[in-house]
């Protein structure tokens, strides 16, 4: 096998899988991230330092969004794009050196949070102080960041765990980052806030993430319960392939609620529109619908083989 065929057999592996990732991801980001990965591998660098890397790039990219000159902005977006390459780099990288922890998954899960509170703040001060209308009423734009970041949150939670569900089907548990809230608060219990204050604090506040998405999709939970009851963790290759052709057209909304379609609404309001406020009106109203009909969707389905598999 030549160098370049291994090369490309390596690059596929740090991929989570062909049926998740995005068409720009697999044509940008993930060959950056990818080389980011050989380097760091190289120079024994963890995918954990790189998501923190990534922490302080997009913060510092949220902080040039404050200011009106376009090219401070449009550095900015170049900053945001090199976060999110970094971003991409941490799990490829953990995937090509099979170094998998739950405080990674917290860490590469917050990191984006890191970013847009910083893009949320700069834009509200922003906007109080170059918008006429926002001026006059000061506390409006906090108030509507805050709503959107609330959505934002549910958004980006709910297209994490419909990803790893399906991943779940595609690869088995191994190759899915699939969590239940009754596992994690045993194992929260069973941690000392003495001796494992921080694995413990984290712990914590994913396993809410975790109770926050199952109370969203009740009839996910119970066809994993119809699952665990009727095949254990033995799920039958015919229904696995079943769900799969379900569940798999429903990733590309995923995808859109995860960072490139944001990123691309962001960059507009600012680069063309010049008026970030927009940003704002794109995720409380084209994401969230898009997050409803993906919801409501995913759920009908797991109600169908819920039922199928009660019959």
């Amino acid at each position: 096998m030549t160098d370049k065929m291994q090369s490309n057999d390596e690059f596929r592996e740090s991929l989570k899988s062909l049926d998740t990732e995005e068409w720009f991801d697999l044509a940008f980001y993930r060959p950056i991230g990818y080389r980011w990965a050989l380097m760091a591998r190289k120079l024994g660098i963890t995918p954990n330092a790189i998501t923190i890397a990534s922490i302080f790039i997009g913060v510092a990219s949220g902080v040039l969004f404050y200011f009106s000159n376009i090219w401070l902005n449009l550095l900015a977006c170049l900053l945001l794009m090199l976060a999110d390459s970094f971003d991409s780099a941490d799990g490829q990288l953990a995937r090509m050196t099979k170094q998998y922890s739950r405080i990674g998954r917290i860490l590469d899960g917050v990191s984006g949070d890191f970013w847009f509170a910083a893009i949320y703040v700069a834009i509200c001060l922003r906007e109080n102080e170059t918008s006429a209308f926002f001026s006059l009423y000061p506390w409006l734009i906090w108030a509507i960041a805050v709503l959107t970041g609330v959505f934002h949150g549910v958004q980006a939670a709910m297209a994490d765990y419909y990803r790893q569900f399906h991943l779940y089907f595609l690869k088995g548990e191994d190759g899915s980052e699939l969590d239940t809230a009754s596992d994690l608060w045993k194992k929260f219990h069973a941690l000392s806030w003495k001796k494992d204050f921080f694995k413990k604090f984290t712990l914590m506040f994913y396993t809410n993430y975790t109770v926050g998405q199952e109370k969203r999709t009740p009839w996910m939970q119970r066809l994993r319960g119809l699952l665990a009851a009727k095949y254990g963790n033995r799920i039958p290759r015919k229904f696995r392939d079943e769900f799969r052709a379900k569940s798999k057209p429903l990733m590309k909304y995923t995808n859109i609620l995860s960072f490139n379609t944001r990123t691309f609404a962001l960059f507009a309001a600012v680069l063309v529109f010049r008026m970030p406020w927009l940003y704002f009106a794109f995720e409380l109203t084209v994401l969230n619908i898009i997050l409803i009909y993906m919801m409501v969707r995913h759920e009908r389905i797991c109600r169908d083989f819920s039922v199928e598999l009660k019959n």
